[in-house]
């Protein structure tokens, strides 16, 4: 088996994760084989170690500019807690353009994905970042298709992994591509990890899908509805509580935020039976209804277009310690 080169890009506060979760995942494919399927290099931007979002330091392998123009198979890059806020050196933008295209495959890990995108090479490609920052790297690059929901993404040649640790799903994928499944599978019973995760990001934001938005009046409707999800929310009523006819509220509504009231509803809801479920013990038919969900059916469709995952399972992974030995 011919040895192949994977280099990780880490700049000046890199998530450490970004980093050592993508490389364990090979270094295990190694292990798995009984060879070096994988040669694993750290790559920085400039001289010295490389210090990292925890305080960690880094040493790399090479250094661009002096020793980082070996052939590289794949090549990903780490992202950062600031990556969307830093003005990127033009020698690591240059690097990017004159390497990746040449390299088997090439990607990103989280905020990774602005480096790429600063480059040019995410231009007329889906791709995928931590959802903190997906809608700020869609509005500064329009170009580039952003999937708010998935863990990684595939588009020809580039591949991009949402945030942090779904650099291990992704480094994962890659070995099943390179090695086969079966080795895959054992590197991730070894790791402790799903072979494939369920369900998609979504599930672990905390931005708000229900900020408030538009003039202030539909404002103080929309801080009505997150506080009383369980009462009635149809046009009329929301109309009236507006003080504007329906036909006015659902047009002004839909131009001001972007979507109906309805969807809006749906959003709030499913939101606040999210919480329901991580702090509590209630069945599925009482977080439908004091959510305002006709029945456990309906909270279950909702939620499952909502973030891919049923409320049972959404409950098992994310409710904290204390209430899940309970």
């Amino acid at each position: 088996m011919r040895s192949k080169t994977v280099a990780i890009l880490a700049v000046p506060g890199v998530q450490l994760l970004d980093v050592s979760g993508p490389l364990d995942v090979f270094a295990e494919a190694n292990v798995q084989t009984g060879q070096d399927a994988y040669r694993l290099r750290i790559i920085a931007s400039v001289p010295g170690d490389i210090s990292t979002s925890s305080g960690v330091r880094l040493v790399p392998d090479a250094v661009i500019g002096k020793d980082a123009e070996q052939r590289i198979d794949t090549l990903l890059v780490a992202g950062s807690p600031h990556a969307a806020d830093i003005a990127i050196d033009p020698i690591v933008l240059d690097w990017l353009r004159r390497v990746a295209p040449a390299c088997r495959r090439y990607g990103s890990v989280c905020s990774g994905a602005f480096f790429l995108a600063a480059a040019g090479l995410l231009d007329g490609r889906t791709i995928t970042t931590h959802w903190a920052v997906a809608d700020r790297l869609a509005a500064a690059y329009p170009a580039v298709t952003v999937d708010i929901d998935a863990i990684h993404i595939r588009d020809g040649k580039l591949r991009t992994a949402a945030g942090v640790t779904a650099g291990l799903d992704l480094a994962l994928a890659l070995v099943a591509e390179d090695l086969g499944r079966d080795i895959a599978m054992r590197v991730a019973g070894q790791l402790v990890m799903f072979f494939k995760r369920p369900g998609g990001q979504t599930q672990f934001s905390r931005k708000g899908a229900t900020a408030l938005a538009g003039r202030s009046a539909l404002q103080e409707v929309q801080g009505w509805i997150v506080a009383n999800p369980a009462a009635d929310l149809g046009i009329p009523s929301l109309a009236t509580h507006a003080g504007l006819s329906p036909r006015h509220f659902a047009r002004v509504f839909q131009q001001e935020t972007g979507i109906t009231p309805a969807a809006w509803v749906e959003q709030a809801r499913v939101t606040a039976a999210r919480r329901l479920l991580e702090l509590g013990h209630d069945p599925p038919k009482q977080v439908a209804a004091l959510c305002g969900f006709s029945d456990a059916n309906t909270l279950r469709r909702a939620f499952t277009r909502h973030l891919g995952v049923t409320p049972a399972d959404y409950r098992k992974r994310h409710r904290g310690p204390a209430e899940a030995a309970g």
